[in-house]
């Protein structure tokens, strides 16, 4: 929200911010219903055939989060296969675990808070989320403080893209192009380090 609130106020666009649930996203998007999308959304291949990406506002890898008290040894597919897996519907996470963790008995939730809170409540035994995306619960709320994240951090251009970026319609190309401007902007000067340090304890570029 500071990054959508800094870049309409550097291309000096008088925005209205919208709340929309996950799944209806892009649909609601290519149906006029509003202009942008900044909501930590990956630049996967297969988003990119319907809508047009902005360069990368920031990069986040995705991750396995599992409870502080389980012994679990890894998270390869052979690690995971007696274990339950959560991923949230409408995803890239989603996608990456239908593909290659198959054989793992998987809940796919209708949204990231209830992911969360189906490892909290033992539902699952490990979930699949963007690393940032998930911090927030991890570090700042109670609940969270069950959970820390487990293996390595996953990078796959395919199913996660180059990172995170401001969707638009394929059609509105003096949008896209604004942003962009707006985007190098913040980068450039100190906007955008001064909103990352405000949340993160590490870059978020």
């Amino acid at each position: 929200m500071d990054i959508a609130k800094a870049l309409c106020e550097t291309a000096k666009l008088k925005c209205e911010f919208v709340i929309q649930e996950w799944t209806a996203m892009i649909p609601n998007l290519l149906d006029n219903k509003y202009d942008a999308i900044i909501s930590s959304m990956s630049m996967s291949a297969e988003r990119r055939e319907k809508v047009a990406f902005t360069q990368k506002y920031y990069d986040s890898p995705t991750v396995f989060i599992a409870r502080k008290n389980d012994d679990i040894a890894g998270t390869s597919p052979d690690d995971l296969k007696k274990l339950r897996l959560g991923v949230t519907a409408a995803t890239s996470q989603e996608s990456y675990a239908r593909k290659f963790y198959g054989g793992v008995a998987t809940t796919v939730f209708h949204a990231s808070p209830d992911l969360y809170k189906g490892l909290a409540d033992g539902k699952v035994d490990i979930i699949l989320e963007d690393k940032l995306a998930v911090y927030d619960w991890l570090a700042n709320t109670k609940a969270g403080g069950c959970c820390e994240f487990k293996g390595k951090d996953i990078k796959n251009t395919e199913y996660f893209g180059d990172g995170a970026g401001i969707a638009v319609r394929p059609t509105d190309k003096p949008l896209l192009d604004k942003l962009n401007a707006a985007l190098e902007e913040i980068e450039t000067n100190d906007t955008y380090d001064t909103i990352n340090a405000k949340y993160f304890p590490f870059s978020i570029r």
